[in-house]
């Protein structure tokens, strides 16, 4: 795993983030993002000085049902999902059902929310605004929608977010189409949206895209609008 170390600056604390880079292992299984998630909050949650973490990876093809969400916006029988590869999962994050699969970026944030961040609605919209400022980087107009959680370009939604929070430090994260099986959301209603169509760069790009490349821009993206700032070594590299 490539463990890269930023700083932050918090009205004058110094506190670390550690990005856990599994893009280059391949597609992870769902439930192995999700123990290693799980691990990460309850020893955040048991020893306090412990840093933020920012896991990228890309996962293997899944859907996921959130709280409150309805398996009636699963449109595809068992027999059809299990002759595509594709897992069910119920999960503890907000939202309905979405879809997860190779060539998308998936960015789970495990971040303290301390005093004056403590509102759930302000985080979705700054993962909202790292998410349009990294479709910008690839010259695509990136958009909200009122009432709506998750980025769109024009009528077609591109980037998925569902998060959790225990004790104040969030988990779960987004979902950002770069070039994933685009045939895969015919299975189900995205969101438990009806009608709503999928897109994704690579759809709306002449050229390729690679999710690495992505994974860079939303990265950086992520780091100026949270506050955090590249710990560079004394050779000016990242220090990994």
């Amino acid at each position: 795993n490539l463990w890269i170390v930023f700083l932050p600056w918090f009205v004058g604390l110094r506190m670390i983030l550690h990005c856990i880079d599994l893009l280059h292992d391949g597609p992870v299984a769902y439930d192995d993002g999700q123990v290693l998630q799980r691990r990460i909050l309850a020893s955040m949650i048991a020893d306090a000085s412990l840093s933020d973490r920012l896991i990228l990876l890309e996962h293997a093809p899944v859907l996921t049902v959130g709280r409150g969400g309805s398996h009636e916006n699963i449109l595809a029988d068992a027999e059809r999902l299990a002759a595509e590869g594709v897992a069910v999962r119920e999960v503890a994050r907000g939202g309905d059902v979405t879809y997860h699969g190779p060539g998308q970026l998936v960015a789970y944030p495990l971040l303290r929310l301390g005093e004056g961040r403590r509102d759930l609605h302000r985080y979705l919209r700054d993962l909202e605004a790292v998410l349009i400022a990294t479709l910008a980087d690839f010259g695509i107009g990136g958009r909200r929608r009122e009432g709506l959680t998750g980025v769109w370009v024009g009528d077609e939604k591109i980037a998925s977010i569902g998060v959790a929070v225990k004790r104040w430090i969030t988990w779960h994260g987004i979902a950002l189409n770069v070039a994933p099986n685009m045939s895969h959301f015919e299975l189900i209603r995205p969101c438990g949206l009806a009608d709503v169509r999928m897109t994704c760069i690579s759809e709306l790009r002449a050229e390729p895209v690679l999710l690495p490349d992505v994974a860079v821009a939303f990265l950086a993206r992520f780091i100026e609008l949270f506050g955090y700032e590249l710990l560079a070594t004394d050779e000016g590299k990242a220090n990994c």
